[in-house]
């Protein structure tokens, strides 16, 4: 039973994280295009964008071939789950992929609004990282552990660039609202939703990955300091 419950958790952790991963750098798509749309371009803030979607894709990759090697696929989970998902739909009444480009691109309050929702989710991430590695479940899967320190390494340089770019604007790097949102968000999924999912009995799993409809194909993984594939 105990293995079950260990087994149960960890497996709905990682299915919750291949779906934000894979979320995070589909989104950040989006951000990259309008960011090329603005004018003037900011190469320096792009780059840092498009290194951001680079960590993202790799941390996903990361999960993915965590659960090919323990020979089983994720849960099926969807944006309920999703943080980002969650965040832009309450601040901008949209789904990610409905939001109207042109619109941020043309109204500096809105691409601010979106750049304070990217930081404070990145940085909420970067919390629950910190947290995951004291957690005595997760602290049993060396793999899961490698996973997540390269996580927490790569977060802060996620967060920095949109900061930087509200600092440079003499713009609040979030409102109190925002990050009642945020805190909400996270509450509802780790004391609502995460119950619930492990709590159903038939919860199906995926059948395909979440990338099988990608641009690109997935590369192999090499856990940076592991010295071995993961």
């Amino acid at each position: 039973m105990i293995q079950w419950f260990r087994r149960r958790y960890l497996e709905l952790l990682g299915s919750i994280y291949v779906y934000n991963e894979h979320r995070g750098y589909t989104a950040i798509d989006r951000v990259i295009e309008a960011i090329k749309a603005r004018t003037p371009l900011d190469p320096c803030f792009l780059s840092a964008i498009e290194k951001h979607r680079a960590d993202e894709r790799k941390h996903y990759e990361m999960f993915r071939r965590w659960f090919q090697l323990r020979g089983v696929m994720p849960f099926s989970v969807d944006r309920t789950c999703g943080h980002i998902d969650r965040f832009v739909e309450i601040m901008f009444g949209s789904s990610i992929d409905d939001l109207d480009t042109t619109d941020l691109v043309e109204r500096d309050a809105l691409f601010e609004r979106l750049c304070r929702v990217i930081a404070l989710t990145e940085r909420r991430g970067y919390q629950q990282v910190e947290t995951l590695l004291r957690h005595p479940i997760v602290r049993g899967d060396a793999t899961l552990m490698r996973i997540f320190r390269i996580i927490r390494r790569d977060e802060p340089s996620h967060w920095a660039p949109y900061e930087a770019w509200l600092e440079r604007r003499s713009v609040h790097r979030s409102t109190w609202w925002e990050r009642c949102i945020d805190g909400f968000i996270h509450s509802e999924l780790l004391f609502l939703k995460l119950p619930i999912l492990f709590l159903t009995p038939q919860l199906k799993r995926r059948t395909a990955w979440c990338d099988a409809n990608d641009a690109t194909a997935p590369t192999a993984i090499t856990l940076a300091g592991a010295g071995a594939p993961l």
